[in-house]
């Protein structure tokens, strides 16, 4: 008969007859990494969502096609399960024969930005669990049979490959004649178990896999670099994955260590020639020269594409300032004001939700406007909007100005937040 090897009995005699013992459960922890990466791709803008990249193992491994069918993730850990007594035929509680119940409610945890700490939250619930017994030739358990997959569901009522209620059938089962691998989907947090039909002398569950779910954050609104936390489950009768009073595990826990990586893109292209600008008047500069017409208005919008996939601020540094514009000198001593304002592609908002058009920008980054995409923007086309400001066009105008003002303003986009 096999024995947990990391169970520690003790059994004391006191006052004649009467013996205490007491079971010493194992303490360890076995710790599994779940890795999910959001990178934004071109191909699929609206495809917003982190993407699972924890390497397979355990069932989803073995049997990939049923998984992908299934739409399941497993991966398996080497905790395993012996029996502490035997397992006698037709036994009344399910807590003393084959059972398990997995933590399949969704439970919550926070990870956090690995520099500024920023908590976001993630969601798991486990989906599916399984495993491979072991035990004596099943053949001989149950006294004879036409074969030893036959024997497999004599010695339980059915076969392992089909799950009690209310755990669903997974696909595949796998066996020999003293093993079998299964694999139950568990919608609902209860109880799943088998009831033997012929005594088992002793029963090994050889490894834990499980299947999860995952819910991550919104990654339009975190910051690039990874994000890390970690869930604990208890492992043991009555625990979170709980095989009833007979199986008990060689470790008490399990923990799973998330990191979420955020690589997000924010890139600006302006055409050509787009970096010279030239303020004029709507319909150019006929009606000054030919009438003496002062214009209304000088301004130039200039075009320039935006990739972007996380918030973003913008404001102004100025060759001529500081103050609240930017301006631009004649040369000496004249200072006149420019307006610059942006308006921004579909799918990029403001602080309150919405479109960005003609959003005024300002000089300093204190003062910088907060844009937050609702999807990924790839190579969309925005603008960026420069005016003398009004209150200058009389000045520039007068009789005797000078007639050349010039000066640098640098936009910036900032993706640090």
């Amino acid at each position: 008969m096999n024995v947990l090897r990391s169970l520690v009995s003790r059994c004391t005699r006191l006052a004649g007859a009467l013996i205490t013992c007491t079971v010493a459960l194992p303490v360890n922890a076995e710790n599994v990494s779940i890795t999910a990466v959001f990178k934004p791709d071109s191909a699929y803008p609206h495809l917003n969502k982190f993407k699972n990249t924890t390497p397979p193992s355990g069932y989803c491994a073995q049997h990939p096609e049923q998984c992908a069918d299934n739409q399941m993730f497993s991966l398996q850990v080497p905790i395993q399960f012996d029996s502490r007594t035997p397992i006698l035929a037709n036994h009344a509680s399910q807590r003393q024969g084959a059972m398990l119940k997995a933590p399949a409610r969704w439970r919550e945890l926070t990870v956090y930005h690995e520099t500024t700490r920023e908590p976001e939250r993630v969601r798991v619930r486990i989906a599916g669990i399984g495993s491979r017994y072991r035990t004596d030739d099943v053949v001989e358990l149950v006294g004879g049979a036409d074969d030893y997959r036959a024997a497999h569901s004599v010695l339980w009522g059915s076969s392992w490959v089909n799950s009690p209620s209310p755990c669903l059938y997974s696909g595949v089962g796998w066996f020999t004649t003293t093993t079998y691998g299964f694999f139950w989907k568990t919608p609902t947090e209860a109880v799943c178990a088998k009831q033997a039909k012929f005594n088992v002398p002793w029963m090994r569950l050889e490894h834990l896999d499980f299947a999860y779910e995952l819910e991550t954050p919104n990654p339009l609104g975190m910051s690039s670099g990874h994000y890390t936390g970690s869930l604990n489950y208890s492992v043991g009768p009555h625990g979170d994955f709980d095989f009833g009073d007979v199986m008990l595990p060689s470790d008490s826990a399990l923990t799973l260590n998330f990191n979420l990586d955020v690589q997000h893109t924010l890139k600006v292209d302006i055409p050509p020639g787009g970096e010279k600008v030239e303020m004029v008047p709507a319909g150019g500069w006929q009606s000054w020269l030919h009438a003496g017409r002062k214009p209304v208005r000088l301004f130039r919008d200039q075009t320039f594409n935006i990739s972007a996939s996380s918030r973003f601020k913008m404001y102004l540094d100025c060759q001529f300032g500081p103050g609240n514009y930017c301006y631009m000198n004649d040369g000496k001593n004249i200072f006149v004001p420019i307006d610059v304002s942006v308006s921004l592609p579909a799918g990029l908002m403001d602080g309150s939700g919405k479109p960005v058009s003609r959003q005024p920008l300002k000089v300093g980054e204190e003062y910088g406007v907060v844009f937050q995409p609702s999807q990924y923007v790839d190579r969309q086309s925005g603008k960026l909007h420069f005016e003398l400001h009004k209150d200058a066009i009389d000045i520039v105008f007068a009789p005797n100005m000078p007639k050349r003002y010039s000066g640098t303003v640098v936009v910036i986009w900032d993706s640090e937040v």
